[in-house]
């Protein structure tokens, strides 16, 4: 079977500050479902537009080029969705007896909605690698766990596809399909190009009411020496130099960690890498090991400085963790990358300015802020919904970066402001620009904080 993977273009808007530090990294979902694939021996491309910045108004013709392939997936988050659906019926006009797939945390928790578009044949919710396989053997759907498919009589929801309990069983990403070359991390998250990103877990041992798991509640931990190994072959690959680790929490297992840190050692790979982690989630002996192998910012999602929004979020944290989290960090040479949420339930004019005051005492390498957008599936959607709090179900709107909720505690105008001022009163404080203009010893320092500086006068 020919099958063809799109990752769609996320186009941004004027006003949002990812526009101009955000990162273009690889959909690893599609890398390792065309890998499952080309093991079954299947004939899989994968047209990452995001990263090739093909636009939508460029699609049609593009995807005409690529010409008729037997079934087509296509990922989706929330902020793609309208153009993911745009993609599904261009394929269905240009090539009607292709097989449209849709898949990714979108469809995952609005599976109906989006097989209200007709070009959409079917969705695979949850993790997709077994579904996948299963669909390009051309089993009878009704015996396929995890999708959802209309039926004469309505729309039908199989059974719930098991989690993958070994991740270790899974082939290495199909790297060699994807465009290398186009991928770049955010602003100020590497020291060297070129970088990709990589997963070494799936899950989070987070229950916060802002995140939905789509990998689940259990946490599944690749093996350290295994993720050590595919580092040592997309560097003598592709020459990448620089590892992003996307997982939700990188260090929730000290052990793989160490293991990872010491496959580096035994494979003679000479990598820099970040991570993202929690602040309970590390200690001064683990913070020592990482930096000494080659790790150089860590990243916190603190979400906000006051105690009652963390508990009305659910973010098992406190302000003496982060406090110690950035100590370590400061201790042992890794720079520290917080974020805060502005317009959490409960929030208020005072409590920004708190974590505004709090980040400036923290005082990390880079602070970012975001506007709280509670996406489908997630319990903070689904409160801000039964109390009347949305103001929108147009998804293009839910980007981090507009407010979503009318609160009763915190107007949207009044978030909105705030946005557009906090990354000023952060980044352009004296010591905070002398520091950083300090660090400007090579063509990375200088292009991120380029990228930076767009980004702080953009909001």
């Amino acid at each position: 079977m020919r099958v063809l993977f799109i990752n769609p273009p996320w186009v941004k808007r004027k006003g949002n500050v990812w526009n101009n530090v955000a990162s273009i990294m690889p959909p690893m979902g599609l890398a390792w479902m065309a890998a499952v694939l080309e093991e079954e021996g299947h004939a899989v491309e994968i047209f990452d537009a995001h990263a090739e910045r093909v636009d939508m108004d460029r699609m049609r013709i593009r995807l005409i080029e690529k010409g008729r392939f037997d079934m087509v997936g296509i990922t989706a988050t929330t902020p793609l969705i309208t153009n993911a659906r745009e993609i599904a019926r261009i394929i269905r006009r240009e090539f009607p007896s292709t097989r449209i797939v849709l898949g990714g945390v979108h469809p995952t928790v609005l599976p109906e909605e989006v097989l209200e578009e007709e070009a959409v044949d079917l969705v695979v919710r949850g993790e997709g690698e077994k579904t996948i396989k299963e669909l390009a053997a051309e089993m009878p759907l009704e015996e396929i766990k995890g999708v959802s498919y209309r039926t004469s009589e309505g729309i039908r929801h199989n059974p719930e596809r098991e989690l993958i309990s070994d991740l270790d069983s899974l082939p290495r990403a199909a790297w060699h399909l994807l465009p290398i070359d186009k991928y770049y991390p955010a602003a100020g998250a590497a020291k060297r190009l070129p970088a990709v990103s990589m997963l070494s877990t799936r899950g989070c041992p987070g229950r916060c009411t802002f995140c939905y798991r789509i990998f689940g509640k259990k946490i599944r931990v690749r093996s350290g020496r295994k993720v050590a190994e595919e580092v040592k072959y997309l560097q003598e690959n592709f020459g990448i130099r620089e590892i992003c680790f996307y997982d939700d929490t990188f260090t929730v297992s000290h052990k793989e960690v160490r293991a990872f840190c010491q496959g580096l050692v035994d494979l003679g790979v000479d990598i820099t890498w970040s991570c993202f982690s929690r602040v309970d989630t590390i200690n001064e002996d683990l913070m020592r090991t990482i930096k000494s192998h080659g790790c150089h910012q860590i990243s916190y999602g603190l979400e906000s400085a006051n105690p009652g929004i963390l508990a009305n979020v659910n973010k098992r944290a406190n302000n003496d963790k982060a406090r110690e989290a950035i100590r370590l960090a400061k201790k042992f040479g890794v720079d520290a990358r917080v974020a805060f949420m502005l317009g959490n339930p409960g929030e208020t004019i005072e409590t920004m300015e708190e974590s505004l005051k709090f980040a400036i005492e923290l005082d990390p390498a880079i602070a970012i802020f975001n506007i709280t957008t509670p996406f489908p599936g997630t319990e903070m959607f689904e409160w801000a919904r039964a109390n009347g709090y949305l103001t929108t179900l147009d998804w293009d709107e839910y980007d981090f970066a507009n407010p979503v909720m009318e609160l009763p505690t915190v107007s949207m105008d009044e978030i909105k402001e705030f946005y557009g001022k906090v990354y000023r009163k952060f980044f352009l404080r004296p010591a905070y620009l002398a520091r950083r203009v300090a660090r400007l010893r090579n063509v990375v320092n200088v292009i991120d904080s380029y990228r930076a500086v767009k980004a702080v006068f953009s909001t």
